[in-house]
């Protein structure tokens, strides 16, 4: 196995594993008004996709659904939890999460942290749009209400990615941001 690929597979193990680390201890919730919560669960992918390209993303994208549906089928924390027992939910949208986020990336390359900024956005909201819009499709929930929701959760979360994911690639590929570069940041 070369170099090249034995890292991506350690990225993807490291990766997924923090997804389901972030999942299984609930801090990859993040509290927010009248007891929602806002996830960065799918950061891991994001980050996985900008490093090491669309399969390592959908490779955590897949460990992250994956653990998405077994937490619903064995802990699940509220009554809509059962619907993501269901893989069409729980693991379809999270598959295109790494890929959509690293097209957009590997389109503004030009622009290191701008290019972080928007695959960290936009794979959030990749995210956000295909669960909800497989919760309308599987009839779920009324499609009426659904854009409510991405705003009010899809939106936070949108930029609580774009942080996270500048800080740790930035840090990682020491790019600088503003006047700090790398693990300075």
């Amino acid at each position: 196995m070369s170099s090249e690929r034995t890292r991506k597979v350690v990225i993807a193990g490291v990766l997924g594993a923090i997804s389901a680390l972030l999942g299984w201890t609930r801090l990859g919730f993040l509290p927010w008004f009248s007891g929602a919560s806002l996830t960065i669960m799918h950061v891991p992918v994001i980050i996985g996709a900008v490093l090491e390209g669309p399969w390592v993303g959908a490779a955590i994208g897949l460990i992250f659904g994956a653990f998405s549906m077994l937490q619903a089928a064995i802990a699940p924390n509220g009554p809509t939890d059962v619907w993501f027992t269901n893989p069409l939910l729980a693991v379809l949208p999270r598959l295109a999460i790494g890929p959509i986020a690293w097209v957009v990336h590997r389109a503004l390359k030009r622009w290191p942290v701008p290019a972080l900024v928007v695959a960290g956005v936009v794979g959030s909201l990749a995210n956000t749009v295909l669960v909800l819009g497989m919760i309308g499709v599987l009839g779920h929930l009324p499609w009426a209400l659904l854009p409510s929701i991405a705003l009010v959760n899809g939106l936070p979360e949108a930029a609580a990615s774009a942080v996270i994911t500048v800080a740790v690639v930035a840090a990682w590929r020491q790019i600088r941001v503003g006047k700090r570069e790398g693990a300075r940041l």
